[in-house]
């Protein structure tokens, strides 16, 4: 088989992982791993068996593709470094700090025929593979994502921490342009929004409603998912998905968990059921690194390139605009 030499930037809870999924995929040869806290790599290199590397330049050298796992501010300049040594790059979400940088990578990427991927995880929740086999299109969409504090992810806005996760999702369900946002969020513990809610209307009509919270007291990831005949409920953190909808009375091809009840009325009888998809154990992280791997030992599209991290901060950044401009008001 063949095996793409691989390398990681950055080793601290998120780049760990990164690294020991790497080490244990059979398409892969961990060729080392990069930190700026020097003692941390190197525990994570004897804990692997691998090499922890004193510069990125010597990573990037020794490495065909690496996962850029660093803060976001430090994501452009690893992945830009990598692409102009000619090496893939998966970079963790969001993309870049700045849409400009964005930019930057997906054209150098371009130029030198390079593969990026960028790490919307949520892609790949078992949850959401689960519902694979369904025509999703969705008219009304509304997601909460809340998280107890962690100063770990506080160097960004929770818009850029949380809520990006969901907007990434929601753009590859819906598939149109964006029409408006409005959006309002507070700065409770931190200098940027620790809560935030967009309304993000579609040319196509749907409408998705986004909270993300870092100052929860409970944990939650769900979505919910509303289109003619059918809900959809996406819990992410149990990776359960569960689906009600309507059928024509009769429908031999529909195999529901639980008949709930029929509509009688008009010409059309139909039935309500109630399906839960079968879910896959599935490590999300190992998949999409694996994913990422075929798509550069392949030369075929990552499933979330550069353009797909790109459209999603787009968004991200317009939401924290109206954020700022809702402050500037309330000033």
């Amino acid at each position: 088989m063949q095996k793409l030499n691989v390398g990681v930037i950055g080793v601290g809870h998120l780049g760990s992982l990164h690294a020991k999924m790497y080490s244990q995929l059979g398409n892969t040869n961990l060729v080392g791993i990069f930190d700026v806290d020097g003692e941390k790599a190197r525990k994570v290199a004897e804990e692997l068996g691998t090499k922890a590397f004193r510069t990125i330049d010597e990573v990037i050298e020794a490495a065909d593709a690496v996962s850029v796992v660093t803060t976001t501010t430090a994501h452009f300049d690893a992945a830009a470094n990598a692409l102009e040594h000619g090496v893939h790059t998966f970079i963790e979400k969001p993309i870049t700090e700045t849409i400009e940088q964005a930019k930057l990578l997906v054209a150098a990427a371009d130029a030198k025929h390079l593969k990026i991927q960028v790490g919307h995880i949520e892609r790949f929740n078992p949850a959401i593979l689960a519902l694979e086999s369904y025509n999703l299109k969705p008219l009304f969409i509304e997601s909460h994502r809340l998280a107890q504090f962690n100063p770990r992810g506080s160097d960004v806005a929770v818009v850029l921490d949380l809520m990006i996760h969901d907007i990434d999702l929601i753009l590859s369900l819906v598939k149109s342009p964006v029409a408006r946002i409005d959006a309002n969020g507070v700065a409770v513990v931190s200098d940027t929004a620790d809560i935030a809610n967009a309304r993000i209307q579609f040319q196509s009509g749907c409408v998705a409603n986004v909270t993300a919270s870092r100052i929860s007291q409970q944990k939650m990831r769900k979505m919910r998912l509303f289109q003619q005949d059918a809900y959809i409920s996406i819990d992410f953190a149990q990776g359960i998905a569960e689906v009600f909808r309507l059928i024509d009375e009769g429908d031999t091809n529909a195999k529901p968990t639980m008949m709930l009840g029929k509509i009688d009325q008009g010409t059309r009888k139909r039935d309500i059921i109630y399906e839960q998809p079968e879910v896959k154990e599935v490590n999300a992280l190992k998949y999409e690194l694996n994913l990422f791997v075929q798509a550069v030992l392949n030369d075929t599209e990552p499933p979330v390139d550069g353009r797909d991290g790109m459209q999603a901060l787009e968004v991200a950044r317009e939401i924290m605009q109206r954020i700022d401009t809702q402050k500037v008001k309330l000033a």
